[in-house]
């Protein structure tokens, strides 16, 4: 049995984060990482991204090798957890013993009824290794779904000089995030770039024939294309949590020191739901700001430091030569109040409930996320028209 000072299930950007925040506070104590990956932890937000953009592979390394009495168990699953024990196995028979374990399990991509392996739903390295090579001899690409993930690699392949089909349930891509009007100026950005958009419809049928998908839809469109790829939002993994009778509800609970609910357990990133300090509610993140600061917290409380989590987690985007970063809650659902200095071109929306924002989004608006924490916080009741200028775009 390999025994470890702190053990970290997951092999991810919060894993590697959290060996930075334990060598903070403890140099030498022994870490174990196990990691369904067979690649070490690697940056993701680069794979829809910069990689598309000739950002170098050897650049998404996050370097966690180079730390000291750091042991990798890679391409294993864990697959019981022992909390009383402190004893973890895994799906090839391992045992390891932990004084600290982190729960760093990620989530895993939803997935169509059909299709199988076909499908590339993105989310790795692996993902991405497998869908640049059919870039060097295929042309015309399906995505499924219009959210980060579908939104972000129907630019990219767009770049690549590929044929691209979106195909998503809602009526504009981001419909559930941005305001309407600024949700139908992105289509229209989508389309002119020679996007082909198919919204208000869902996939009924895939079928391989030779080296082409038959694709037909709800809405009867029927087509052929050489690859399909789908970001259809991902789950939370939580069945070894959940067999190991921790608290679960829409991830992990941990409390606002990032602690389950088992002594010396700690959860941190995409399958941690956490005390949100500015929002005064439980939340889970499923972006790398987050992944980065609660998995260094998460290290640091394993080694002793005892800190509270109050980061107020930021996320981003690129969209063509459209940007933005974002703090809070965004939803189109809410009360939102647009302050553009140029019409979707550069400007701030703010995401109202009942008079408080509890969201804002910075349109091609940069190194305002501290302003926008901020106001969050103040957890203040405005007027819209007071929301003018609230946040000075240069």
């Amino acid at each position: 049995m390999k025994t470890y000072k702190y053990l970290i299930i997951g092999s991810g950007m919060t894993a590697d984060a959290a060996v930075r925040g334990i060598r903070e506070a403890d140099a030498d104590g022994s870490i174990g990482i196990i990691g369904a990956e067979t690649d070490l932890p690697y940056a993701r937000p680069p794979l829809s991204k910069g990689l598309w953009k000739g950002r170098p592979l050897e650049k998404v390394w996050r370097g966690t090798d180079k730390f000291n009495n750091v042991s990798f168990h890679l391409g294993r699953k864990a697959t019981e957890l022992d909390v009383q024990a402190k004893r973890v196995r895994d799906d090839q028979g391992a045992e390891y013993a932990y004084e600290k374990l982190l729960l760093a399990t990620g989530g895993t991509p939803n997935r169509l009824p059909f299709g199988g392996d076909e499908i590339i739903y993105y989310r790795t390295l692996q993902d991405y290794q497998r869908l640049k090579k059919l870039t060097e001899t295929k042309q015309h690409f399906l995505v499924i779904g219009a959210g980060f993930i579908g939104s972000e690699i129907a630019a990219a392949l767009n770049m690549q000089g590929k044929k691209v089909t979106m195909l998503f349930l809602d009526n504009a891509i981001g419909e559930r995030v941005y305001p309407p009007d600024l949700a139908q100026y992105i289509n229209e950005v989508y389309s002119k770039k020679g996007v082909e958009l198919i919204g208000a419809d869902g996939i009924t049928e895939l079928e391989k024939v030779g080296d082409k998908f038959k694709v037909k839809t709800r809405g009867g469109h029927s087509f052929e294309v050489d690859g399909v790829v789908a970001g259809l939002g991902v789950r939370p993994n939580v069945d070894l949590a959940k067999s190991a009778g921790l608290k679960v509800e829409n991830g992990i609970v941990v409390d606002d020191h990032l602690q389950t609910s088992a002594p010396d357990v700690y959860a941190a990133g995409d399958v941690a739901m956490f005390p949100h300090a500015a929002l005064g509610k439980m939340k889970r993140v499923e972006h790398e700001d987050n992944a980065l600061q609660m998995g260094k917290q998460a290290g640091r409380n394993m080694a002793g430091a005892n800190e509270a989590y109050t980061h107020a987690p930021t996320f981003y985007s690129d969209l063509f030569e459209l940007g933005y970063e974002a703090v809070g809650e965004l939803s189109s659902e809410m009360e939102m109040v647009a302050d553009w200095q140029e019409p979707f071109q550069k400007g701030v929306v703010y995401y109202l409930d009942n008079g408080r924002v509890r969201g804002v989004l910075l349109w091609n608006v940069w190194q305002k996320t501290e302003a926008a924490s901020a106001l969050i916080a103040e957890n203040k009741t405005y007027q819209a028209n007071e929301l003018i200028g609230k946040i000075a775009v240069n």
